[in-house]
């Protein structure tokens, strides 16, 4: 019997006007954007978080610290391809990613699979394995306001 393990990850950032919105790799046209110290990718985040979870890895502030200028501006494709290699540096292999981006705008759709392939090529993986989704928060509470975007992610990863 293989081994396998489930994890789960999760990431908010603030909206900031006239900020660059990116999201699974890809900059989006919006007025507004995720700020953080990388490029507050928050879907890749989840999914960094997810990986390194289900391996035991910690989380990604202790991978990848805020305090850390080497991480400032930097792409998130790049710290999920670091973690990646922490993966297949224990033996652990992806088997998939599902992620669920929770936000008012912009609609994200168009988008996926412009996304999926950013995130196959820097895990390693198959587009198909790579599954994302999106929601509104219905106006409500600071995602409904858009002064926030939330995302969650579940991944499986399998012993080599």
């Amino acid at each position: 019997m293989a081994k396998i393990k489930v994890g789960f990850g999760f990431d908010v950032h603030q909206l900031r006007e006239q900020h660059p919105f990116v999201l699974g790799g890809v900059k989006l046209d919006h007025h507004s954007g995720a700020y953080g110290h990388s490029d507050a990718d928050v879907m890749l985040h989840a999914i960094c978080d997810a990986l390194l979870g289900a391996a035991n890895l910690r989380d990604i502030g202790y991978h990848f610290s805020n305090k850390d200028e080497r991480w400032k501006g930097i792409s998130s494709l790049i710290l999920l391809q670091h973690v990646v290699k922490l993966l297949a540096d224990k033996g652990w292999a992806i088997g998939n990613i599902d992620a669920m981006v929770c936000l008012e705008a912009p609609k994200i759709n168009p988008h996926i699979p412009a996304m999926q392939k950013n995130i196959a090529e820097a895990a390693g993986i198959s587009e198909e394995d790579i599954s994302i989704k999106a929601t509104t928060n219905e106006q409500l509470g600071f995602i409904g306001r858009e002064e926030g975007v939330v995302a969650y992610a579940v991944c499986l990863i399998e012993k080599i």
